[in-house]
Formats: C-alpha cells, structure tokens, sequence
C-alpha cells in the first residue's frame, strides 16, 4: 500500500529519469527504444509503479513525453500502470512557469497530461517546498486537479519533516487527503531522514519512497567494477570513493558473504526500512533492471542489518532522542 492509501503499488519504483537524459560526453543514457523496453519489461516483472517528472530528459517534459509514447502503444500500458509525475521546476525565464502557485500547478498538470498522452495522474508529486505560497493556495489548486479526476492523489518530494506536517495540517483543516506519499534522499550512505522525516511521514501516514537508493552508484560494487566507465568513473565518484574506501570495503566484503549484488542488498536494505514504500531504481538498460529486481529475493537477518548498521551508522534514531536524551 502506498502510505495510508488503499493504492497498491509494486515494491520497486521503476524511475525514469535516464529516459533521454544527456550523458556525459554526449548521445544518450536511455533512448527511446531501449526505455521502451525497459517498461515493457518492467510490467512483465510485475512493476506496476512508475515515477518521472516534468524536467526530467531535457528540463521541458521529454522523458514524461517518452512515456506518453510508451502508454500509445496500447495494450493496457497506462491501465496497468501507478503514474507518478512531478510539478515545480523549469527552464523558462517567465516568472510563473515555475513553483508552486496555482497558476503554475494547473499549467504544468495540463502539459504533463498532454505528454503522458493520459487523462489523469495517479500520484502528482510536489518536487520541492515552496516557501514563498501559502498552503491553502497550494491545496485549493490541487483540490481542483482531484475534483476535475486530473489527480488522484498528491505527494511531496525533498520535504523536511516540518513540511509536511504543516502540509497535511494545512489540508486537513481544508477536508483535504493531504500528502500521502514522500520522496526522499535515503540509502545507507544518507540516513539524515531517519531523524524526522521518517518518524513525521509514520505519524501522518506518508509512504517514503527513497531516491538514489545506491548512492549514484557508490553502492554498486563500485570497487568491484574495474571498467572505471559511467558515473563511477568521473572524477566525483573517484573521491567519494577515496574518501569512504575503509566503509565500502567492509560492504563490499559483507555483500560477497551474503553471495549478493550489493545494488540488490542496498535496495533489500531499503525494504526492510519502517515507512518505506518502495525505492526508486533508475535502470539504464534492461538488464540493470533485472539486476535491480534481485532486491525482492535478498533475505537480511537481525545479524546482517546489525553490521550494515556497524558499517553505515545512523543518526541513532529518531529526534530527539537520538541527540537529546
């Protein structure tokens, strides 16, 4: 279930921000081809959740347009599919083409229906806070996407806990659903969120879905992979590595015990996490989706979380008493 919601969803969130998107050095992570194949071959490992936004490919909606093309195809696509998209961000210089104000939310939800080539969104999530509209702005406008059967249901993204508390009681005084999922930035490299989000996404009843799950690939098996190509190659990569190597040999060593992929023993990890829904894989190809849906057959016990615990130390708990008591 996604967070209070009687909305099932899959374990796995297939992201899609590679579809398109430039790589370094130029041509493309994911072209349009392959990014069909990869949600193709999403549904058939029963993926039935997935997640894009309206910047993603090239900042003016060309991965949500992918995936509309996708959906056109037919075969139930759409029908088989938990859209979630996303609403804040752009390129435009033009002072309302952007945020979170009711201009711009029913602005933005219009293109992204027209990209998707659907009717309606599942889960429209905001991509940021805006500190600068009232949330009763914010909720009527996306009172009005739900009446008019554009949205289901909204979510928030990069949220700090206070956020979404005052969200969900901003809407609540409204007679609003209020928020219903969140996604954050959450993987054993980044627990910061364990403090607050955590603990305020299990009170209002807010499904966490976590991004960069791997850590942009540093829990990969990055010491392992010698090809030095991708993202583990680049020159930030070389010094996160350098500078967490101690750690990333203790993982390593640990996963190959456990005779486990680590990107499927940080994505086990991740589901064995309080409040998570669900983390967002970010395939380029097929077959790192493959590799990726390994997560749902790693069993962790109390021992092996306890040295991953030992290896990735959290903040100690949640606030405050993991700084205070």
């Amino acid at each position: 279930m996604l967070g209070r919601t009687g909305l099932r969803v899959s374990p796995l969130v297939l992201g899609t921000m590679n579809f398109g998107m430039r790589a370094q050095g130029g041509g493309v992570q994911t072209d349009e081809g392959e990014a069909f194949r990869i949600m193709d071959r999403g549904l058939e490992l029963g993926l039935n959740f997935f997640d894009t936004a309206d910047v993603y490919g090239d900042g003016r909606g060309l991965t949500e347009s992918i995936v509309g093309r996708w959906f056109g195809q037919g075969d139930r696509r759409r029908e088989r599919v938990v859209l979630a998209t996303k609403v804040f961000g752009t390129r435009s210089a033009w002072p309302n083409e952007g945020r979170l104000s009711a201009l711009h939310i029913r602005q933005a939800c219009d293109d992204s229906l027209r990209r998707l080539q659907t009717d309606h969104i599942d889960l429209y999530q905001m991509h940021h806070v805006d500190l600068d509209t009232p949330w009763d702005e914010i909720w009527q406008a996306m009172d009005v996407l739900v009446t008019q059967g554009k949205v289901l249901y909204v979510g928030s993204s990069n949220f700090a806990a206070w956020h979404i508390a005052k969200a969900n009681e901003a809407a609540a005084r409204r007679g609003s659903l209020g928020l219903v999922s969140e996604q954050s930035l959450y993987n054993l490299t980044a627990r910061t969120v364990e403090l607050e989000v955590l603990p305020a996404c299990a009170d209002y009843g807010v499904g966490v879905i976590p991004w960069s799950p791997l850590a942009g690939g540093l829990l990969g098996g990055v010491l392992a992979d010698r090809t030095g190509g991708g993202r583990r190659g680049s020159e930030r990569m070389g010094a996160q590595v350098e500078a967490k190597r101690p750690q990333l040999e203790e993982w390593e060593k640990l996963c190959a015990e456990l005779g486990s992929a680590p990107a499927a023993v940080a994505l086990a990890w991740l589901l064995h996490r309080p409040v998570v829904t669900a983390p967002i894989v970010g395939p380029r190809t097929v077959g790192q989706l493959d590799d990726a849906v390994e997560a749902l057959a790693v069993g962790l016990d109390d021992d092996v979380l306890a040295g991953l615990d030992r290896i990735f130390p959290g903040p100690g708990g949640p606030a405050p008493q993991a700084y205070a008591w």
